[in-house]
């Protein structure tokens, strides 16, 4: 008789898959990459967001300031600013190789014009609205390039924006900016649309007659009308090489309608939601989610 010895086969090693993460260098920089280009392009939108609301800041202000003062020193002002228009002759010339309108104005030499209606310390005068391509901008003296950095600048030299009969005011803002929007929608303003300007209390309100595209030595258009109350807004055209300019204007309404007395005084509902902030949030979630998932790594190991 025989005795067979069995042997039981040895059990399979036992595994277990265990996740860890390690920080991983190509995706990172490949993250870092897109974020840099997502900023450069949100750029744009984001500066002239921040921009509008410090305008709007200044515009709330000087409210805020010119509610506190009595009338009689508001029309004061406006009295002091129809005084100067009327000692004006001239208007404004669209001067070859300029991206701004000049004064061929002449003013009275015993007024001041830094000193008439100036609402703050910065030379803010008033307020410019033109809701058909949602404008709501300061408007300061001067048109210096410093002061188009801030707003809207009134052109020396032309009638100040309180109307009057046989009056010409021109404004101007740059267009093409790459932290602001100013003016940049205003070649799309049609015959008909109206803009309001508001200055010490005083509400006016234009209709557009015309608008048109001049060569720089056009300047007919800018000059005072025999009874009529006008005012134009001036930019540059086309976007960054600026040779010919864009005018924009418009004719008193009187009486001025309810709506905007109305409204005046109101703080401006612009720049809105800051919609960008969305996007951003929404990019650096999904970069960090790519760079989290390429660090996880799933390893075999024995137990």
């Amino acid at each position: 008789m025989s005795i067979v010895a069995t042997h039981e086969p040895h059990a399979a090693p036992s595994v277990a898959m265990v996740r860890s993460w390690r920080f991983p260098r190509f995706a990172f920089l490949t993250a870092l990459v897109a974020l840099l280009g997502l900023l450069v392009f949100m750029y744009p939108s984001v500066a002239a967001w921040f921009a509008q609301y410090n305008q709007s800041m200044i515009i709330a202000s000087v409210g805020t300031s010119l509610e506190q003062e009595p009338p009689t020193r508001l029309e004061s002002e406006i009295l002091r600013a129809r005084s100067y228009n009327e000692a004006l002759v001239g208007g404004a010339l669209v001067a070859p190789n300029s991206n701004l309108p000049t004064s061929d104005g002449a003013e009275n030499s015993d007024l001041e014009y830094a000193s008439l209606l100036r609402a703050d310390a910065d030379g803010t005068m008033g307020r410019l609205r033109v809701p058909s391509i949602n404008v709501d901008l300061p408007i300061f003296h001067g048109t210096s390039d410093e002061t188009l950095e801030r707003g809207v600048g009134h052109l020396q030299g032309t009638s100040l924006p309180v109307g009057g009969v046989s009056q010409h005011s021109v404004l101007t803002a740059h267009r093409g900016l790459a932290n602001a929007e100013m003016f940049n929608h205003l070649d799309q303003v049609k015959v008909g649309d109206s803009f309001t300007v508001e200055v010490f209390g005083e509400v006016l309100t234009y209709r557009v007659v015309s608008t048109q595209v001049v060569q720089p030595d056009e300047s007919q258009a800018l000059r005072p009308q025999l009874g009529n109350d006008l005012m134009t807004l001036v930019t540059c055209t086309p976007l960054g090489i600026n040779s010919h300019r864009i005018l924009v204007t418009g004719e008193r309404i009187i009486p001025t309608p309810i709506g905007d007395v109305e409204r005046a005084g109101a703080n401006p509902d612009v720049p809105g939601f800051p919609w960008w902030a969305v996007g951003l949030g929404g990019g650096v979630l999904l970069l960090s989610a790519y760079v989290w998932r390429m660090g996880r790594i799933e390893e075999v190991v024995p137990t």
